[in-house]
């Protein structure tokens, strides 16, 4: 199956959402690794931001202070989360395990 085809237009206004949302994505990792947004203010504003509710839950664990990758992944595998798991797409339960280890 082809892509669809886009105007010059269309596919200029594609790539500059694509590049806002790595900006937020971006400045939502900084915010983490120097404290100043917290975990449950991150899920608080992925409920109501599009882009941050798309974040994968592994970028966002090792963003945190005092969480690499092995540490984000080895939470990950504890609470049954998937390395492709968005915000969006925690359940219940693995969002309240997560809210609990970072609270």
């Amino acid at each position: 199956m082809a892509p669809p085809e886009l105007t010059e237009e269309q596919r200029a206004e594609a790539l500059a959402k694509a590049a806002e949302a790595r900006k937020v994505r971006a400045e939502i990792k900084q915010l983490l690794k120097t404290g100043s947004i917290s975990f449950p203010e991150l899920l608080e504003r992925a409920d109501e931001d599009p882009i941050v509710a798309g974040m994968k839950v592994n970028a966002v664990l090792s963003s945190l202070p005092g969480t690499g990758k092995v540490k984000a992944k080895r939470l990950m595998e504890g609470h049954a989360i998937a390395d492709s798991r968005r915000i969006r797409g925690l359940g219940q339960r693995q969002r309240a395990a997560l809210l609990e280890e970072f609270s």
